[in-house]
């Protein structure tokens, strides 16, 4: 049996992660937990999959890092929401551990210093996000000198149909109206601004140590390509699937094997159609700022992105600013720090917490 350890597992991701294991029960022992702050359900989810050790990290993730490091695990799958997973991803691999990460602000923030201890450790970095799972699947077997270009697709969110000019009118309930995929508020929130692609082309760049000019986006509504990989042959490999996040989450738990994830057979008749059309930068002002950063290719803008975009939707989430306001205060902090560089995991956090600090100053300077 593998053995597994689901951080975040009261979450969307964690709870899809548990009920694919509830469906593999013979090829899986849980041997840890862990939640931010949902004990109850945590204590239930303990109970259900006989998880010996579990921990409330509450914002904190030292007790965690301690708990990981002291629990024998063949695979850690890192669900925790933003910057709270990027120690349990490092700290994970550093032992040699490998994990299945659907945190990608870990790899934004973190990318050179998790990979490279991966690679020193032998530890495999195995995503899990649907864009990046396509990818991983795509270039198996493949070299990457004949990659041309690496497309990740997104759904366009909930303002994909949205006039621009009715954007400011547009709250907390409708950003959440997410027309294809059940996730978590936070993310929920990213696609309608298309950060959540802006975070996946940096995560595209360091996983699969890509030039960012190789990397592109395209919206397709309907969210069966999960993302593509154009070679130098003129040919393309594509990842196809419905939207259900336990397809890629079921390949992390599974590889080298495919297991039982619960989502029903693609049936092309029934989706009849797909399409393709290029991003509105104007509409989706965060992807555009995200392509710059991207192109920069220094991880301190990265680092700086990430955590304002934290601070921001956790305020337009609690209706302290608008939705057409997360941009504009993005690109303020950024601003504030300019071209600047993070070596170490200190310097990381440091520069992380900075830049939420500059951010909630800014926020409250605007009221």
């Amino acid at each position: 049996m593998k053995r597994i350890a689901v951080i975040g597992s009261t979450g969307s991701v964690g709870r899809q992660t548990l009920d694919v294991v509830r469906r593999n029960r013979e090829l899986f022992d849980v041997v840890l937990l862990s939640a931010n702050s949902n004990k109850e359900l945590l204590d239930s989810q303990c109970a259900e999959f006989g998880a010996k050790k579990s921990c409330l990290t509450q914002g904190n993730s030292e007790g965690l890092v301690a708990l990981l490091n002291e629990t024998e695990a063949d695979l850690v799958l890192i669900a925790a929401v933003g910057a709270a997973g990027i120690l349990p991803a490092y700290e994970t691999v550093k032992k040699g551990t490998d994990i299945a990460l659907a945190n990608k602000e870990s790899i934004v923030a973190a990318g050179r210093l998790i990979l490279n201890a991966a690679k020193k450790s032998g530890a495999r970095v195995i995503p899990v996000d649907s864009e990046h799972s396509a990818i991983y699947q795509c270039l198996m077997g493949q070299k990457k000198e004949h990659v041309a270009k690496i497309i990740l697709t997104a759904s366009g969110g909930a303002f994909r149909k949205t006039p621009n000019d009715a954007l400011e009118f547009m709250g907390v309930e409708e950003a959440l109206r997410h027309p294809n995929w059940s996730m978590g508020s936070k993310i929920t929130v990213d696609s309608a601004t298309m950060m959540n692609k802006g975070l996946e082309l940096i995560e595209a760049r360091y996983l699969f140590d890509i030039e960012p000019d190789r990397l592109d986006v395209v919206i397709h509504p309907q969210s069966i390509v999960h993302s593509a990989v154009s070679y130098t042959d003129g040919s393309m490999l594509a990842q196809m699937g419905y939207p259900d996040m336990r397809t890629p989450i079921s390949f992390a738990l599974g590889l080298p094997e495919r297991i039982e994830s619960g989502v029903r057979q693609l049936d092309l008749c029934e989706i009849s159609r797909l399409d393709f059309f290029k991003p509105d930068p104007d509409k989706y002002g965060c992807l555009r700022i995200a392509f710059q950063v991207l192109k920069k290719d220094m991880n301190g803008p990265m680092i700086v992105m990430n955590a304002a975009n934290e601070i921001a939707v956790e305020h337009f989430l609690r209706k302290s600013i608008s939705f057409i306001d997360i941009a504009p205060v993005i690109e303020n902090v950024l601003d504030s720090f300019g071209e600047c560089t993070a070596e170490g995991m200190d310097e990381i956090l440091d520069l992380d917490g900075a830049a939420r600090r500059r951010c909630s100053d800014l926020i409250t300077a605007r009221r």
